[in-house]
């Protein structure tokens, strides 16, 4: 197994790619705790979630947060390492989307978003940060979007938080690097999932025609280079940012 006695955390882990990711490192021999997110009423999910890991072998437990929050953050961390022993991995997964266009788009709307995707994924990576250093080895994935690398109508916000994502991910592998730790985005495209499933037929239709594939994404297909990427079969791979998208931003 590529992960057996390693420990991961990931972010918003109780559906689609964050159900799928725990799913992929528990199944590679990691233990495996996650957030789920208190304003989304999902602790069914998340218990579930916590169930099939447990039938797999692997130990894991859910905890609910806001990933927002600064200080749930540091102590999410310190509950992960109390409960497990350590510390080897972190996805930064949580994220939401409040569409409109810019003239229409309230502070709430850019605030949450920003908060959430961008805020959040620092939130946990500073968290990590000392202790990735004093153990000189750890692994970050970030997931951002192909539309933080291209923008598109509608998403300013989910967009700039994207971009953001790219960014703190570049800086954040330029100064772990020497300290043996691996910190990488992945920008997905369109993926089925609760996210998504709310979206028109007509946006749904519209990006399936950019997907030289001729099929969305599922979250497997992402929870997968993520499993990779954390394993030491991508040791020597750090500050990048690797599309699965199908083809769509070709």
């Amino acid at each position: 197994m590529l992960l057996e006695n390693k420990i991961a955390l990931v972010t918003g882990g109780s559906l689609g790619i964050g159900k799928a990711t725990v799913l992929a490192l528990a199944n590679e021999g990691a233990d495996v705790a996650f957030t789920y997110f208190r304003f989304r009423n999902n602790k069914n999910e998340a218990n579930q979630v916590v169930d099939e890991v447990k039938k797999i072998g692997r130990k894991c437990f859910a905890i609910e947060s806001d990933v927002s929050k600064f200080d749930e953050s540091q102590n999410v961390v310190q509950k992960v390492i109390s409960e497990f022993g350590g510390l080897h991995i972190l996805v930064n997964n949580a994220g939401i989307s409040r569409d409109s266009v810019v003239w229409k788009m309230s502070e709430q709307q850019w605030d949450d978003v920003i908060n959430i995707n961008l805020k959040g994924c620092f939130n946990y990576t500073h968290a990590v940060s000392s202790i990735f250093r004093e153990q000189r080895s750890g692994k970050i994935v970030n997931i951002s979007s192909i539309n933080g690398m291209r923008g598109k109508f509608g998403l300013a916000n989910y967009a700039a938080s994207k971009a953001g994502i790219i960014g703190l991910t570049k800086v954040v592998a330029k100064e772990l690097g020497k300290y043996n730790v691996n910190v990488n985005a992945i920008a997905p495209g369109m993926i089925d999932t609760d996210l998504t499933s709310n979206l028109s037929e007509e946006v749904k239709q519209q990006s399936l025609s950019e997907i030289i594939l001729g099929r969305f994404g599922k979250p497997e297909d992402v929870a997968n280079l993520i499993t990779f990427l954390v394993s030491e079969k991508a040791k020597h791979i750090t500050g990048e940012v690797i599309k699965v998208d199908g083809g769509q931003y070709i």
